[in-house]
Parts: C-alpha cells; sequence; structure tokens
C-alpha cells in the first residue's frame, strides 16, 4: 500500500497528443536568447485512428498492489490520507535531533580530512565531465565527423540544445582562459549542413507542445467541478513533452496577469497525481536493456541541465576522492562492492542482502511499534548488535529474535549515513536537496524523476527498497504515530547529510531549512511508483536515438538533403495504418519452449496482456503441450512469463500488459516480440 494507489492513470478530456514529436524542436543561434511567439492557444479534436501517445484511459495498477490491499489489515490507514499540511513541533524537533547525532557519530570525527577528499571540479572539468557523461564527448573532439554530431543532436529538444551550448561556451571560454585553443567553436558544430538539415522545425512543435500543455491544463478545471470542496487535490502530471519544454511554458505563463490572480496557494497537502498513460505503455526502469538505460541517463541529464538553467538553480557536482576500504563487510563498504560480493551468492540480487534481510526484519516486528525511526535504540546494545552481524552474518549463525525493532531502526539509519558516497551520490547530492527550493510542485516532480534516472543501478534499487519500506511505516500511521511528515523529517537528515559532501542543510536553525528538507524527502515517499517511471519524451528520444545510428551510413552520400527527405518520407509512409490486421509472429524463449513461436492477430485494441493469455491457453493448457506445466499446488508454472520487444528501435523492453500492441508494430515494425521469462522469476522455476 501508498504506493501506486496514489498514481492514477486516465485520459483527460479534449486532449490529443497524437502528434506531439519532442525532436522537432529547430536548434538557434548561439548568441541568441529563447523567444517565444504569442499563441493563441486553441485546440480542436479530430477524428483520427489510435496513435502511440494518445492518452489512455485504463488505470495503472498491478496484481502486487492489488494482493496488498486484499490482505490489509482494518488496523491499517490508508497511506497518506489526512495528512497534515505542514510538520509538527515534535517532528521538527526530531529533525534536529536526528541533525544533532549525525554530527556526533563516528563518522564525522575526521571531517576536515573528508572534506578535503570531495572537492568541486577545477574550473572547465566540470564541463568536460558533464559532456562525456552526457555522451556528447565528441563534440569536443578534434577527430570527431559531422555525422556523429548529427546522430547525437538530432533528438535534442530546442531547449536541451540551449543547456548543451551553454556548456560547450563556458568549457570553450576555460581554455580560451588557459590560453588554450578550443578544438571547434559551438557555431560549426550546431551550424554545420548535416546538422541543420536534420533539425526540424521549432515553431511548428512549439505550437504542437503549448497545445498539448494547454488542452491538459483545462482538465483539473472540470475534475474540480466534479467534486466537493474539500476533496483531494488533483493534478495532471504530463510526460509526453520534454520537462524543459514543460517549464519554458509555465514560466511564460506565469508572467500573464490572470494566471498571477487565479495562482492557487500551496498549503502543504500533496495532491492525487493522474498521470496519463501512452498507448505504448508505461516504462519503468528495470523494464529496459542496460544499453538503452545508458542512453535515457545521458538525455535525462540534459534534460534536468536545461531545467536547471531554466528555474536558476546552481548546482555544482562534487567529487568523492578514493578512501581506504574499511575492514568491515557490511557497514561502511560502497554499495557496489557489497553488492558485487551479495551476487556471487545470490546472482539475481539487486540490493545488499544484509539491508534485505534488515528491511525484512523491521517490516516484520517494527511497523506497528509506536514511534518506529524515532525512538532512539540503545547504543551499547546497537554497538553490539553491529559487531555481531559483521561476524555473523554470512555465516548464517545470526539471529533477530533478541532484536529490538528501535535498535534495528537506527541500525537502518547508521548502515546508510556510514555509507562511504551518499546514497543519492556525490555528483547530486545537492542537486536533490536544491529540489526544495523550486516553487511549482510539478517541476519539483520532473527534477526528482530526472535525478532518479541519473542513479548508479546500485543505489536506486537501494533507495527504491527503503522507500518501500517506508511507505509502509505510514500506512501504519494510527499504530506507531509516524505520519508522512514525522516520518520525512526523521529519514531527511540521514539522506541530505553526508560527511564528505558540504551542505547547507544546517546552515542555522530556522523552521523553514527542516521543513524544505523533510518536503523532498516527503515526495520521494509519497511519489515513488512515479519516479520510477520513464517519461514518454525520454522513450521517444531513445527511440530515435537508435533509428538515426542503424541509419548512420546514409548520412555520408553527398545528396544527403535528398536522403533525409526520402527517409523522413518513408518514416511518414511506415506501416500503414488504414491496411488489413496484421498477423505477428511471436518467438518463445520459454525452457522447454524455447524453439516455439505463435501467431497473433492485431486488432486496434489488442493488448500485451492479451497475447500473454493466448499463450497460456495455447502452449499450457492444451493436452499436447500442457503436460507437466502444471504445479503440484495448480498454479501455472510460467505465469512469470512477460512480452518483451526487442530490436528495430530499441534495445529491449519489457511490455506494460496494457500496452496496445497495434500502435507498437507502428511504432518499431522492425522489432521482435518474444515471450520470456521475467529475469527475478527465473530462478524460483
Amino acid at each position: 500500500m501508498g504506493g501506486r494507489g496514489d498514481v492514477m492513470v486516465s485520459r483527460p478530456r479534449s486532449t490529443d497528443l497524437t502528434r506531439t514529436r519532442l525532436s522537432r524542436f529547430r536548434f538557434l543561434p548561439v548568441h541568441s536568447h529563447l523567444k517565444f511567439k504569442e499563441t493563441k492557444l486553441s485546440y480542436k479534436k479530430k477524428d483520427r485512428d489510435p496513435s502511440p501517445t494518445e492518452m489512455s484511459v485504463e488505470p495503472w495498477a498491478s496484481p502486487k498492489d492489488q494482493t496488498v490491499t486484499e490482505h490489509a489489515s482494518s488496523t491499517r490507514t490508508p497511506p497518506f490520507q489526512d495528512q497534515e499540511p505542514q510538520p509538527d513541533k515534535l517532528c521538527l524537533d526530531s529533525f534536529w535531533s536526528e541533525v544533532e547525532t549525525i554530527q556526533q557519530g563516528s563518522g564525522y570525527a575526521d571531517l576536515d580530512s573528508t572534506r578535503r577528499d570531495s572537492r568541486h571540479s577545477e574550473e572547465g572539468e566540470q564541463e568536460e565531465q558533464w559532456l562525456a557523461d552526457a555522451g556528447l564527448s565528441n563534440l569536443i573532439s578534434e577527430d570527431s565527423e559531422d555525422v556523429d554530431n548529427a546522430v547525437l543532436l538530432s533528438t535534442l529538444t530546442r531547449t536541451q540544445a540551449e543547456a548543451v551550448k551553454r556548456r560547450l561556451d563556458s568549457y570553450t571560454l576555460t581554455l580560451r582562459k588557459k590560453n588554450k585553443p578550443a578544438p571547434r567553436d559551438v557555431r560549426d558544430i550546431f551550424n554545420s549542413p548535416i546538422t541543420q538539415t536534420l533539425l526540424p522545425e521549432s515553431q511548428h512543435s512549439e505550437e504542437l507542445a503549448q497545445n498539448s500543455m494547454a488542452a491538459v491544463g483545462k482538465t483539473p478545471q472540470s475534475v474540480k467541478s466534479e467534486h466537493q470542496r474539500g476533496a483531494t487535490k488533483e493534478e495532471i502530471f504530463i510526460t509526453d513533452v520534454a520537462y524543459g519544454e514543460q517549464a519554458v511554458i509555465f514560466l511564460k505563463q506565469a508572467k500573464l496577469p490572470q494566471n498571477n490572480s487565479q495562482r492557487r496557494k500551496e498549503d502543504g497537502t500533496l495532491p492525487q497525481v493522474i498521470c496519463p498513460k501512452c498507448r505504448l505503455g508505461v516504462t519503468r526502469i528495470q523494464d529496459l536493456s542496460h544499453t538503452d538505460m545508458k542512453k535515457v541517463r545521458q538525455l535525462a541529464l540534459i534534460d534536468m541541465t536545461a531545467l536547471c538553467d531554466l528555474l536558476e538553480l546552481e548546482v555544482k557536482r562534487h567529487k568523492v576522492g578514493k578512501r581506504k576500504m574499511p575492514e568491515s563487510t557490511l557497514f561502511g563498504v560502497p554499495l557496489a562492492t557489497l553488492l558485487e560480493n551479495d551476487q556471487k551468492m545470490k546472482s539475481n540480487t539487486s540490493t545488499p542482502l544484509f539491508l534485505q534481510a534488515l528491511l525484512s526484519f523491521l517490516e516484520k516486528k517494527g511497523v506497528e511499534s509506536e514511534g518506529i525511526l524515532r525512538v532512539p535504540g540503545s547504543q551499547s546494545r546497537i554497538k553490539l548488535l553491529q559487531q555481531n552481524l559483521e561476524t555473523n552474518f554470512y555465516s548464517g549463525h545470526f539471529s533477530w529474535d533478541e532484536v529490538s525493532p528501535n535498535d534495528a531502526a537506527a541500525l537502518l539509519k547508521k548502515f546508510i549515513r556510514e555509507l562511504p558516497a551518499p546514497l543519492l551520490t556525490a555528483e547530486y547530492l545537492n542537486t536533490f536537496s536544491a529540489v526544495r527550493d523550486i516553487t511549482e510542485l510539478k517541476q519539483k516532480l520532473h527534477m526528482l524523476n530526472l535525478l532518479i534516472l541519473l542513479l548508479p543501478e546500485p543505489n536506486r534499487n537501494t533507495l527504491k527498497a527503503l522507500l518501500e519500506f517506508l511507505s509502509k511505516v505510514v500506512s501504519y500511521e494510527k499504530k506507531n504515530r509516524m505520519n508522512l511528515w514525522a516520518v520525512a523529517t526523521i529519514m531527511a537528515p540521514n539522506l541530505f547529510l553526508h560527511k564528505a559532501v558540504p551542505s547547507r542543510l544546517t546552515e542555522g536553525t530556522e523552521k523553514g531549512q527542516a521543513e524544505k528538507a523533510a518536503d523532498v524527502m516527503r515526495l520521494l515517499i509519497r511519489y515513488k511508483d512515479l519516479l520510477w517511471t520513464i517519461p514518454n519524451f525520454l522513450m521517444s528520444q531513445v527511440r530515435k536515438l537508435n533509428e538515426n545510428s542503424n541509419r548512420r551510413y546514409q548520412f555520408y552520400d553527398r545528396r544527403i538533403k535528398n536522403l533525409l527527405r526520402k527517409i523522413h518520407t518513408d518514416s511518414r509512409e511506415k506501416p500503414g495504418k488504414n491496411a488489413s490486421e496484421p498477423c505477428r509472429t511471436v518467438k518463445i524463449q520459454v525452457r522447454d519452449l524455447s524453439s516455439s513461436t505463435m501467431e497473433f492477430q492485431l486488432s486496434v485494441n489488442s493488448k500485451a496482456f492479451e497475447l500473454l493469455t493466448q499463450f497460456q491457453r495455447q502452449f499450457l493448457r492444451s493436452p499436447d503441450n500442457g503436460k507437466g506445466k502444471l504445479r503440484r499446488n495448480g498454479s501455472m508454472a510460467y505465469s512469470e512469463c512477460a512480452l518483451y520487444e526487442v530490436g528495430g528501435n530499441i534495445g529491449e523492453r519489457c511490455l506494460d500488459p496494457e500496452t496496445h500492441l497495434l500502435d507498437l508494430y507502428n511504432c518499431n515494425p522492425g522489432g521482435d516480440w518474444v515471450i520470456k521469462l521475467k529475469p527475478n522469476a527465473s530462478r524460483g522455476l
């Protein structure tokens, strides 16, 4: 409970995002500023065939959530209901008490030397590292070719391109200060014939984006009219338009007099987020291959930087120097190292085994304890408990039977803050903290969504496991007296304070500092499921990047303009949506069925779960093929199968059961469809 139930998926009325193409923004010259033409926002609904970017009305839910709901105890409180708009005095006192505890801990004993290891990047080094992380290091390479730049830059929106230009300008300026020649002028990069040919028109895309945002912006008004005063607030969360482009539109609309007068004052309560669902289905982080996720992270970094520029957030990345590895086997060990050791014993694990055991114990014994996380444990017992775990955890001789829940909760916080690098990473810890200075809730969620995508996989998985546990603590509020604010104020210092990275969190003891830090923490807890999804605009950019990379050789032709025109024409013509309903051959890679295939007839309303249902009916229940496929308890042996799209303009993607298959076929006709076991299910059969 407490996760997916707070994020609804529906289709806003009169909304048509069919032809929103995020990659059709034209880049402006380097010396130009963002200028926006006054446009009358009008919108007309058109009769047409369904499209991959059309909104879906089906709810976003999962069997796991339904199971949890069915077995919920009557004593449990639905999470995040009747929430307090502001933290009370006890919460604020707990916050500063936690800060004091952290600062008095052993990790802060050698604070000065630790901080010396952490430093800002040298002048110019930060921009060079940024370009490398964004996959744009070719832009400053002397031997890079225009075609390489064209493939990379062709996926960016105008706002993203402006962010790249600013980094290139800064890097070039730094080299000039050091009397070093710049490899290439930024204007040469963005104004080359090939790049200009690839860059689409910006005016049409801007109008489409504004129309899309305006159409969705009308929806909350109709929602409010259908609910009585005092009902839960609702917010529409759009992911089809790049977050940087949305920020441009929001900032422009905020300057209008009528918007200033009608601006709703935030009262601190969190709304229910309504997330329009793409017909290609929701893409969660774990659904993509590592190759595609690398591209997602590069594009997310560019959009996050563009968003920071627009919101005037000045954030500096830190580096943590190499430190001597501790003799400990659990505490103070880098997450990647801990996970690497654990995977030798359990190959599919995504979070440290110790953390799994600790959270499992707390979920069973601690979530109902009054004041859990707030009430401190015994320092002497905690020290002995840590020593016992270090010695006996991996040998299997450790027992949790006599452990106090409060001691275990204190050990959890100790584990997080004694990591050699912050759980939120040294590079992005200050950016996470800067989210508290953003005014608009949507933009806070935009920034957090991009930051989550940027985290290394061990950090991201560990953070998700922690937030899942904290959400369960909040769901037992009536028993443990720990509401969302209470949990957020206790945990915020443990995530946002770290001995290796200077922080503004403890500057002064004013009430606002604690509130702002805790506010970011409660957003992470409340909207964790939404934040762990990949926005539709990033998926579109990844697909386009793959397409451009696949046809890279075509950019070398002398008649480049004719070829590109032909390519664009071909892309509009493939495949015909009005043609007869196609039949797709689906590959099956499930153990003894690995050499099998099946045919599936597509229709406008065909969905992925229907194909999986046919698979189970055809291969698992038929007298000829179903022998030996049933477990002793009668459950299906291959119930953990999923449908994947492989190849074409994607590496590999696990499909949402609600994916409209005909739209997927039109979007990626060159990809194969494969049924196979999910990674975490393969070991359980």
